[in-house]
């Protein structure tokens, strides 16, 4: 059996510092306008998204569904990652105590989880429009519709109560100092000094499950929808058919680049220089730019909001 590798008299870590993405002062000031920006920008992406799925009876569609769940977890997961991004933005290292840090960490691999999930039910969404049209009421109707988000939300708290009491079980003596800007996997296990052998190895299970898991989904369905889309016989609905399948696309593969890349590894990261761009891409860039990509572009939900707005001046 392992033996730790804290002496008993060693004092545990209370707090840990977050050095953030920059320590230059003229660059932090650039960065926190930008971020700042940017997290408003997507809470009210999001906050509009919602009130129009919700406002309006033609979009009370599955597919819509979906994306009002994950619009609202988009605003969940910026608001766990981006203040400790921005406090040390402003201050040059943010101080966060051992518990706070925990429940960053328990949030954020919930919502991780959750997104992969809601990501993979979309997927079997548009797989049950375009391969099985006559069936698609009865195969999304309400009832599958909530059983399928409930089970992304609770599974993905299931699964971050796990890991949270693995990597919250270890042993931090010194230093505290985590290279990134929010309490993430591979930094604290960097900072451990027990053995991470085991969590390091709940934390690989569980990224393959989930991450590879919802990914063969959502490739599965995408297979499913090619065949069934090259079969049809009029150009014009082969490329309606892919136009609504395209915004997920983007998104899924840039989700699950970064994503996997970082977590679905049985090691820990060394170069947390990289990890911290590519978590910048997942945490930030991407709940900014899905609205986007999946609504705002979309025309129904164009039609609500110019209505929304004629309502407005009226």
């Amino acid at each position: 059996m392992e033996s730790s590798l804290e002496p008993a008299n060693v004092t545990r870590v209370q707090h840990f510092v977050l050095l953030g993405l920059s320590t230059r002062l003229s660059i932090r000031v650039a960065l926190f306008a930008i971020f700042l920006a940017l997290y408003l920008l997507t809470l009210l992406e999001n906050t509009l998204i919602i009130y129009l799925i919700f406002s309006h009876t033609e979009l009370r569609k599955p597919m819509y569904f979906f994306l009002g769940n994950l619009s609202g977890l988009e605003m969940c997961y910026v608001s766990v990652t981006t203040p400790t991004l921005l406090l040390g933005l402003w201050t040059g290292h943010c101080h966060v105590p051992f518990t706070a840090c925990m429940t960053q960490l328990f949030f954020f691999i919930s919502l991780i989880c959750t997104e992969c999930t809601l990501l993979a039910s979309m997927a079997y969404d548009r797989y049950v429009a375009i391969c099985h049209p006559l069936h698609y009421p009865l195969l999304m109707r309400p009832q599958v519709c909530l059983g399928l988000a409930v089970s992304s939300w609770l599974g993905g708290l299931l699964l971050s109560v796990i890991k949270t009491a693995c990597i919250a079980s270890l042993s931090y003596c010194g230093p505290n100092i985590l290279n990134h800007f929010f309490c993430d996997v591979s930094p604290l296990l960097n900072l451990s000094c027990t053995h991470v052998a085991l969590t390091e190895l709940v934390d690989f299970i569980s990224a393959i499950v989930i991450l590879w898991g919802s990914l063969l989904v959502a490739i599965a369905s995408y297979v499913a929808i090619s065949r069934t889309v090259l079969r049809m016989p009029s150009a014009a609905a082969r490329h309606k058919a892919f136009s609504t399948c395209a915004s997920h696309l983007v998104v899924v593969g840039i989700f699950y680049s970064a994503t996997i890349f970082i977590y679905a590894r049985p090691s820990r990261i060394e170069t947390m220089n990289l990890n911290k761009v590519l978590s910048v891409i997942y945490t930030v860039v991407t709940p900014m730019c899905n609205p986007v990509i999946y609504c705002l572009r979309n025309r129904e939900v164009q039609a609500a909001f110019r209505r929304n707005l004629r309502w407005s001046r009226g």
